[in-house]
């Protein structure tokens, strides 16, 4: 964010916003002779200011940007006047910034909400591959594809309003920048009415199921209407005829009640060959509740992916298919922009309504605000006290759990697995001393095991956390089906080498799934991702996973990959089906043990669901027969009885009455004690930082870059509450190399405190170059209890 846009946020919009003055009313014209612009910056009524740029329409746009609360009730808004050749609807677009990041910029706006005519505002509620995809204009501004309207013919008003911020990179703000707006007749005239939606409701089988189809605008006369619904295999589920009343904009038809649980497309168009067919999807919820203390979790990261209005309704879906837990976070340089100043009120309402329909909410928090970091400690704070400040401060909105950080193995950073333990070690001591019952410590999510996470591993931050956690994708290369990645395993194992006795959670599992713009994915790419999702949770469990979350719910696209268990349009892809199938069947999903004698090519896990009943997933490579007397599809339909078919798609088979010992509770949390409230960080000069890393293959060496001698220190915090004396003690290095304290190495640390202790390394003749060697400092409080050490990798460079 450039300086001017820093200081319109301070000075917020004052005079400028009084000065924007009424203008002059715009037109559209008749469809043979194209569309004609709006210029944004001429509003017959406004509160917002304008800006200059010689890219805009004129020289002149509209130019939001405030902290300032919205004027009450009309909000940040723009009115415009339009005269339309003839009633109808209209394709509406505008050059202004999109409320998510594109390809061409990380700049967002805040939703917009429209009025058409002065009735009720709706929000333009598209979803992120919507946005996402739209293209450059000039700077930060996009074409935007805003819906279509419907006008009256002659005087028309439509009312632009925000009303919601926005998190920018440093603060949550009132943003929009808007250039101009086009209107254009979506139909000749007189125009044949055209559907425009056909939906759904979500119901949990075997509950009536109503389908609603809407024109485009009333219904000169009655319109007749064919449908088709399609289930998750693509056999017809029902199909039939049925008209809109002349004046009517919608209808309803009741489809069949032995309709089962599953995925379903729907196929609807009228009889007029000029318009075309709507073609949607929805999900019948399988007719038992999930458990509602499953491990299932989904990610969500609602301030980016989530239009403000649908939210209520999306949490409302993720309960309905399964979900107990989702995943968001927020911005911490937005959340705490000048030191010590704390605006979260915009993710703790977030947070608040996920919680209110039932989600516990794993938080996590991002790198650190510009203020707190230097080139040598990119993306953590160089004083680790802002970091307890920051996380004890999010404990207090009391989330089920808090996350360290995501992914720190891959981001490009200057930071070293010991600077980020050491921060580890100074935000879960923030969140443990926020409350009496503070909410969950979660280690970071790293994506992959190697030398970043065993670095942090060896500084022992295990004792501080109620969680291990980690990532897990398919290679984005492999073609056909994915394979479930052995990440669950190879954690596992780590966790045993490490005498890790918490559970371990999968924060992130997903498909990497090839997309188009502006395109559905392939339905055959849809069924993959559905298969997918069932195979990852299962294996997980089976490995271990405590929990485990999907990546992710809302539509996600980025860089031709596409996420999500919901469409472009939002309506639920089969894999929001396939997890409603899962999380209803499996319940409480304790892991029994693999399934024995399988046909060759199939494989299969055995689960207690919680309801007194084994659970048996099996799949195969090749259609295979098995005998059962109660099975269930991947949607969750019950299949005959006898034999069924297994094949890529998973299927369950149950035995009633059986059941298994239930899965051990985790530990109690254990109280930490004054030595371990006191944290070592190893600090270098900024010309010793280790390599910069772009991703967790970064080749060795991984320390920091030391010379033949090397003056550093070692930074002793203080987080308990009373001051401590501390020594700090030099481990024997290897390689040739030596390190020995400059002045006193027993410190006084007060509480809260900091305190920097110097030492020399040296390297000796025989130091290899560019070989790591580890450098451990251990700590020793007056009673002779042992502080947890720091364990660095150096290198000769």
């Amino acid at each position: 964010m450039n300086l001017d846009r820093r200081t319109a946020i301070a000075a917020g919009l004052g005079a400028a916003a009084a000065a924007a003055a009424p203008r002059a009313t715009a037109t559209t014209t008749p469809h043979h002779q194209g569309s004609r612009p709006l210029h944004a910056e001429s509003p017959t009524d406004t509160n917002i200011p304008t800006a200059r740029d010689p890219r805009a329409s004129k020289g002149r746009y509209l130019s939001l940007l405030t902290t300032t609360e919205p004027p009450h009730p009309t909000g940040w808004y723009a009115t415009y006047r339009v005269q339309a050749p003839h009633p109808g609807p209209y394709a509406l677009t505008a050059i202004a910034t999109a409320p998510v990041e594109t390809p061409h910029t990380e700049t967002t706006a805040s939703y917009l909400q429209l009025s058409v005519n002065k009735g009720e505002f709706t929000e333009l509620a598209r979803s992120q591959p919507h946005w996402y995809e739209s293209p450059p204009a000039w700077g930060d501004l996009s074409a935007l594809d805003l819906g279509t309207v419907d006008l009256r013919r002659g005087d028309n008003t439509l009312t632009f309003r925000v009303t919601e911020p926005t998190v920018l990179d440093d603060t949550v703000a009132y943003a929009l920048s808007l250039d101009r707006i086009t209107l254009r007749p979506l139909h000749p005239h007189p125009a044949p009415p055209a559907l425009r939606e056909a939906t759904v409701p979500r119901r949990r089988a075997p509950h009536p199921a109503h389908l609603h189809l809407t024109l485009d605008g009333p219904a000169p006369h009655p319109v007749p209407v064919r449908y088709t619904v399609t289930d998750y295999f693509g056999h017809r589920a029902t199909s039939g005829r049925t008209t809109i009343p002349a004046g009517a904009t919608t209808t309803t038809v009741a489809l069949p009640t032995d309709l089962p649980a599953g995925h379903y497309r729907v196929t609807a168009e009228t009889d007029h060959p000029l318009t075309p067919a709507l073609t949607t999807a929805f999900a019948r919820l399988p007719s038992t509740a999930p458990t509602p203390t499953a491990p299932f979790g989904v990610n969500l990261w609602a301030s980016s992916l989530l239009p403000p209005s649908r939210l209520p309704e999306f949490a409302a879906a993720l309960r309905d298919m399964g979900a107990t837990w989702v995943r968001d976070g927020q911005s911490w340089p937005a959340a705490e922009p000048v030191p010590g100043t704390y605006d979260t009120a915009h993710h703790d309402r977030t947070t608040r309504t996920l919680r209110a329909h039932g989600l516990a909410v794993l938080d996590v928090l991002s790198p650190a605000p510009e203020w707190a970091m230097t080139d040598a400690s990119l993306p953590l704070p160089a004083d680790l006290r802002h970091a307890h400040r920051y996380a004890r401060r999010l404990a207090a909105a009391r989330p089920e759990a808090l996350q360290l950080s995501n992914e720190p193995d891959v981001d490009t950073t200057f930071s070293t697995g010991d600077a980020h333990a050491a921060f580890v070690k100074a935000a879960a001591l923030g969140v443990r001393d926020a409350a009496d019952r503070p909410p969950l410590v979660v280690l970071p999510g790293f994506a992959q095991s190697g030398p970043f996470q065993d670095l942090v591993l060896a500084n022992d931050v295990v004792r501080y956390a109620d969680a291990w956690a980690f990532h897990g994708y398919p290679d984005p290369a492999q073609a056909g089906e994915p394979a479930v990645p052995g990440a669950s395993e190879e954690q596992h194992a780590l966790a045993r080498r490490h005498g890790a006795r918490v559970p371990l959670w999968m924060t992130e599992c997903g498909a990497f799934l090839t997309a188009r713009p502006r395109r559905d994915l392939p339905y055959a790419r849809q069924r993959r991702q559905a298969r997918y999702l069932v195979r990852s949770f299962v294996e997980g469990f089976a490995a271990g996973n405590a929990r485990q979350f999907w990546f992710a719910g809302p539509p996600l696209h980025d860089d031709g990959v596409y996420f999500g268990l919901f469409g472009r349009d939002f309506a639920p892809l089969p894999a929001y089906s396939a997890f409603a199938a899962l999380t209803s069947l499996l319940g409480a999903a304790h892991y029994a043990g693999p399934a024995e004698q399988l046909p060759a090519g199939t494989r299969g896990f055995v689960f207690d669901n919680g309801r007194g009943e084994l659970v048996t997933v099996v799949w195969a490579e090749r259609p295979v027969r098995i005998g059962t007397t109660i099975a269930y599809d991947i949607m969750g339909r019950r299949l005959p009885g006898g034999t069924v078919t297994v094949s890529l798609d998973p299927v369950y088979l149950l035995t009633p009455g059986a059941r298994t010992a239930v899965a051990a509770t985790p530990p109690a949390r254990p109280h930490l004690s004054p030595a371990e409230h006191i944290v070592l960080s190893q600090r270098y000069p900024a010309r010793n930082a280790a390599p910069g890393k772009q991703d967790g293959d970064a080749p060795a060496p991984y320390g920091y870059r030391l010379g033949r001698r090397t003056r550093m220190a070692v930074d002793v915090y203080n987080f308990g509450a009373e001051a401590r004396y501390v020594t700090v003690e030099p481990a024997a290095m290897s390689d040739g190399w030596s390190v020995r304290a400059v002045g006193d190495a027993r410190v006084r640390v007060a509480a809260g405190g900091r305190v920097g202790v110097g030492f020399t390394v040296r390297a000796g003749r025989a130091t290899r170059r560019r070989k790591d060697v580890r450098l451990t400092f251990r700590g020793r409080l007056a009673d002779g209890s042992d502080v947890p050490p720091s364990v660095a990798l150096v290198h000769l460079k």
